[in-house]
């Protein structure tokens, strides 16, 4: 049963250029060993058995550093897998198929975009945190839609669930997040775009100790 009150801190995602599991593995490895303590599944390629196979390799990797494993977009995977829950955005199915396939302790996050009424609506089915951003300039993610600090200061007033900052974001830049009200920064190339992936995660967790101090 995951505990979802762990939903805080560094929110890795996977990179796409990483398909294999003797590809993936090693980086996720790094992540987790850097003290990532919520690892997001995210491939959009076709070829399913690969993506078993990662996802079935990935939760075996989280359990062992006691991570949570969520899977995007892939309901029917992470139901497979047995992961800690799935992350959903607008076209990817409803909240309700996803707790009916998962079940009450399923961990489910909904992309909100920079829309508060999204997410107040997503707590009220029953997600279990909400997504905004981007935030900053993005490299996996260069067009989507701009979201601003404030935001997240009046999601923090408007909702009970925790809330993920996503898009651009660096130890330099994720203290204002938090600041601001972000519970989690949820982070691809900032983690896996690093040549020492686990120093790269290391670098965040002061930020949510003491948000004013950055990254030392």
């Amino acid at each position: 049963m995951p505990d979802k009150n762990r939903l805080r801190g560094l929110y890795a995602i996977t990179p796409s250029d990483a398909c294999r599991p003797s590809e993936l593995l090693p980086r996720v490895t790094a992540a987790l060993q850097g003290g990532t303590g919520i690892l997001q599944y995210r491939d959009k390629a076709p070829d399913r058995a690969r993506r078993r196979a990662n996802a079935e390799a990935l939760k075996k990797q989280c359990q062992i550093f006691g991570a949570l494993l969520i899977i995007n977009d892939d309901i029917e995977l992470a139901s497979e897998v047995g992961a800690d829950g799935v992350h959903i955005g607008r076209d990817d199915g409803d909240i309700e198929n996803a707790r009916r396939k998962l079940g009450q302790d399923a961990i489910i996050g909904i992309s909100c975009y920079n829309q508060l009424p999204l997410a107040i609506q997503a707590q009220a089915a029953g997600a279990d945190y909400v997504a905004f951003g981007r935030f900053f300039p993005s490299v996996t993610k260069p067009q989507a839609v701009q979201a601003y600090p404030e935001l997240l200061t009046a999601a923090r007033r408007a909702l009970r669930v925790p809330v993920v900052a996503i898009g651009g974001i660096t130890p330099e830049n994720g203290a204002t997040l938090i600041q601001a009200g972000a519970d989690m920064l949820a982070v691809v190339n900032a983690v896996f775009g690093q040549q020492d992936i686990e120093a790269g995660c290391r670098r965040f967790h002061p930020l949510f100790d003491n948000p004013e101090r950055g990254p030392q």
